[in-house]
């Protein structure tokens, strides 16, 4: 099996790494991370102006990638800079949604401007009580002679305080755990009856709880079927499981180095740490759960891009589950080697395992997917 990169997937990772090193270092990170937004829009145009965000999507769609490799080196790079800018929430999860289930207008109106960085969307999917079940879904869109009247509510939806449109799941038809009867709208989040309550996450990123209350749709506000959305939103969600389990993977890595670095600069009883043998055996550890991570990473890639839906479903949570072992072995294996120092804000070995602890819950924690992927045919 061929886990090489292509020349422009090893072009567009190389040049990404170099924009961090050089300009997305985490002092610039963690000055962006305080300001109200939470990320920097002269950054997401840059990022559109580079090409970055027209490979998470395909020819046919105006972009120049589309394929779940592309997206893997894309969000590998987006962990090892740990950028705050939208990669997960607006391409892969609002773009995503729009490039599977859009008419080609809506894939023109919307996409277009997402791969520009000119527009920013999310996915408001998540319920009180949904508990990882993508087919809880009690907001409702009631159909209306000139269109749909939505009400309900979303929980924790990721890059909503800066979203520019919200792809929003809602029941048309069924009962509140039913797979069938799930429609997907687009809601500007200013239009009469939208409510957001922002807060800033663990990890420094931004979401918000959203309310909406008789919000008034036409038509064209519908994405793909009436009733027909279960099947796209959770391939979407695999999707985004490869790309969160991406980014760990590259958090991981900038984790582990940077502790080896570290263990060979930090003296006790005269002598460097990294020489004893405790801290190797630790520190090769951490190696090896990186290593077991790639590896799954690699292996869930090549699966979403074949035609077989249950391996794709069963590789998915089979990566989650070893991210979240392997996130939370390298994770905890910095902090404990670095000390005390390991967890403070000057330091961006905390900011590493804060994200990589916010993954872990992220699409479904590691029970979960140790379940789905026992019951997956």
């Amino acid at each position: 099996m061929d886990f090489s990169l292509s020349e422009e997937q090893a072009l567009i990772a190389e040049s990404l790494q170099r924009y961090v090193q050089n300009e997305y270092q985490f002092e610039a990170r963690q000055q962006i991370a305080s300001t109200l937004e939470g990320m920097d829009r002269r950054n997401w145009r840059k990022f559109g102006e580079l090409g970055w965000l027209g490979m998470m999507f395909s020819e046919a769609d105006g972009g120049y990638g589309g394929s779940a490799v592309d997206v893997m080196v894309i969000m590998e790079q987006v962990g090892k800079g740990l950028i705050l800018e939208p990669f997960l929430s607006s391409l892969v999860l609002a773009g995503g949604l729009i490039a599977k289930a859009g008419s080609d207008e809506q894939k023109q109106r919307w996409l277009a401007p997402m791969i520009e960085g000119e527009l920013i969307g999310c996915f408001a999917f998540a319920e009180s009580g949904s508990r990882y079940n993508l087919n809880a879904v009690s907001t409702t869109a009631e159909a209306t002679s000139s269109g749909f009247l939505l009400n309900g509510s979303k929980a924790v939806v990721l890059g909503a305080p800066n979203a520019d449109l919200l792809v929003v799941s809602a029941r048309t038809s069924g009962e509140a755990r039913d797979a069938d009867g799930i429609s997907l709208f687009v809601v500007t989040p200013n239009a009469s009856g939208v409510t957001l309550t922002d807060y800033v996450t663990v990890d420094g990123g931004r979401a918000a709880e959203v309310t909406f209350e008789h919000v008034e749709l036409r038509s064209d506000a519908l994405l793909g079927s009436l009733g027909a959305a279960s099947p796209i939103i959770e391939r979407v969600v695999d999707e985004a499981l490869l790309a969160v389990g991406a980014e760990a993977v590259g958090a991981m890595e900038v984790l582990y180095k940077s502790t080896v670095e570290y263990s060979k600069q930090r003296k006790q009883f005269g002598v460097p740490i990294g020489s004893f043998q405790v801290l190797q055996h630790r520190m090769v550890d951490m190696f090896m759960a990186h290593e077991q991570a790639k590896s799954l990473m690699y292996m869930a890639a090549i699966r979403l891009d074949e035609d077989d839906a249950v391996e794709a479903k069963k590789a998915a949570s089979a990566f989650k589950v070893q991210v979240g072992k392997s996130g939370r072995a390298v994770g905890q294996g910095a902090v404990q080697i670095h000390g005390g120092m390991g967890m403070t804000d000057e330091l961006n070995i905390g900011h590493y395992f804060k994200r990589l602890t916010v993954i872990e819950t992220l699409f479904g924690n590691t029970d979960h997917h140790l379940k789905r992927f026992a019951s997956t045919a």
